[in-house]
Order: structure tokens, then sequence, then C-alpha cells
């Protein structure tokens, strides 16, 4: 799995790639980490490349959601494939995250 993070026009854009599994999801959260604190930057998710995600990385997303909204910052999930947006409708996940 490949975790990356930039800052671009005032938001963080982070990208994933591959499998995240449980042993990725550990990992991605210490790349994923400064999203915790958006400090009022939105912050868009681009899962084009994102083959799977476990219960584990919708945790770490989920996080990632709620900090940010208690900082006034907007997380949109970007080219989100259909396999993982039915794991977000079963999870029911996908009426509190915003999608593009």
């Amino acid at each position: 799995m490949k975790t990356t993070i930039e800052e671009i026009d005032g938001k963080y854009i982070a990208t994933l790639e591959g499998e995240m599994d449980t042993a990725a999801a550990m990992e991605a959260e210490e790349v994923l980490n400064p999203l915790y604190q958006s400090n009022g930057k939105d912050v868009i998710i681009d899962c084009t490349n994102l083959e799977y995600i476990a219960s584990s990385g919708l945790r770490i997303l989920l996080r990632i959601l709620k900090d940010a909204k208690a900082n006034g910052s907007r997380v949109v999930l970007k080219g989100v494939n259909d396999d993982i947006k039915t794991v977000f409708k079963l999870t029911g996940f996908i009426s509190i995250f915003e999608f593009e």
C-alpha cells in the first residue's frame, strides 16, 4: 500500500493506493497522522487507486472526518470504486462521508 499527503492550494490531498488491509492500515495511519489536525484546511482523500479497505482503514477515515469537522474542515472521498463504495454502504458510512 502506498499513502502520500500533499498540501495544495490550502487543502490536504491524501492519496491511497493498493490494498488497505489491517497491516497496511497501521502504516497508513502514521502517514495520515497530520490529517488529524487539519487546522481548518479541507481534506481530499483520493481513492482512485484504492483496491480494498478493511475495517481498520474505515476507522482511520472516520477519525480523520471527526477531527476535521471539529476543526471546521470538510473531508471529501474522491474516485471511490464500486466495490469500496459497497463497503461504505454496508457499514452505513455512505451517509456520513462526502463523495466526489
